[in-house]
């Protein structure tokens, strides 16, 4: 029995117009600049700093006075951080 001849076929590559804006604007944007993950990571360290020293030592900086407001402002300055880390490039 003889074989068969394979086809090639020819790679699709789908016209500019089709493919989705946001993809070809995250090409022209390009990396993150050098201190973006910098200031992530800083931002996240320092929330979670802020919850430990509100456990730790409660009585400086007057952290008492915020009461449960202090688990916003560490858990608000993660998240800060946290929503940096979806945006890096």
């Amino acid at each position: 029995m003889p074989k068969s001849k394979v086809r090639k076929k020819a790679v699709y590559t789908p016209p500019a117009e089709v493919l989705p804006k946001a993809s070809v604007e995250a090409k022209r944007r390009g990396p993150s600049p050098t201190w973006y993950p910098i200031v992530m990571v800083v931002l996240m360290l320092l929330g979670l700093a802020y919850i430990v020293v509100n456990y730790l030592a409660p009585n400086i900086w007057g952290l008492r006075a915020l009461g449960n407001w202090n688990f916003a402002v560490g858990f608000g300055l993660m998240v800060a951080g946290l929503s940096m880390a979806v945006r890096w490039r």
